[in-house]
């Protein structure tokens, strides 16, 4: 049997592609599995993520030959809305990379990311209402946190569905690059992030999401933690002396 789910480890991240090609990567049962087995290692040894699909497509949404025979205890038991929100808390940055279709459950898993980036080809939104349901695994709350009230009702209850541009022009992408490409541009993004300060990373990030009324408390104690680490004195000092040189350099 397939894997539904492929990881590939580095020294500082960790690519996670999904493997269902044949039915473009529907998101079932084994693929959420799958992918809370990769946030298990993610919250024990956090590295940056790069979360792909295979065979030209994101995720075309979830299985529903699957989904048609869930009732109301699987909607209570948040399959997918459990490991969409477990892989939105991860510690470090995740970031889509997202070819072709990302719709339902894979706009969904991809709103769920902290970055995405796109190819031309892309095409993302929630047509769930036309199969008798709701966007229930976070669009229905966090797209309008992305893009916006307005242009979040057009996809959530009109049906819109977002082409590479529009997503681009909304910040729902961060970049749009060739397929040929795409690899490539999630790895530079991952060398962006794994050169600053892994702790100083994931405090920002928990920082960022955490609720208005925790501010600005969190951000204080956060900081008390960074002005005791080694690393921020190594990166300040190195700072200072790189200044000093410039600064000797030009007298």
């Amino acid at each position: 049997m397939t894997d539904p789910v492929l990881v590939e480890e580095h020294a500082d991240r960790v690519v996670i592609r999904l493997n269902r090609p044949e039915v473009r990567n529907a998101i079932d049962l084994a693929t959420v599995e799958a992918l809370h087995e990769a946030c298990r290692t993610l919250e024990a040894t956090p590295l940056v993520a790069l979360l792909a699909g295979s065979g030209g497509t994101f995720a075309a949404g979830a299985d529903i030959a699957q989904l048609r025979e869930r009732r109301r205890e699987d909607a209570l038991a948040g399959i997918n809305s459990g490991i969409f929100e477990r892989i939105h808390k991860l510690p470090m940055p995740v970031v889509a990379l997202i070819d072709g279709y990302a719709l339902g459950g894979g706009a969904e898993l991809a709103y769920a990311c902290d970055f995405r980036i796109g190819t031309p080809t892309v095409r993302i939104g929630n047509p769930e209402p036309g199969l008798g349901i709701l966007a229930a695994a976070g669009a229905a709350w966090r797209l309008k946190e992305l893009v916006g009230e307005p242009l979040a009702k057009e996809i959530l209850l009109a049906g819109r569905v977002l082409d590479a541009d529009e997503a681009l022009s909304a910040r729902l992408l961060n970049e749009v690059v060739p397929a040929e490409e795409l690899d490539a541009a999630g790895h530079r993004l991952a060398d962006r992030i794994a050169g600053q300060a892994p702790l100083a990373v994931r405090l920002t990030k928990s920082v960022f999401h955490a609720p208005r009324d925790a501010h600005p408390l969190i951000d204080d104690v956060a900081q008390a933690v960074l002005f005791e680490t080694q690393e921020k004195h190594d990166r300040m000092t190195s700072f200072l002396e790189r200044r000093s040189r410039s600064d000797e350099e030009k007298r």
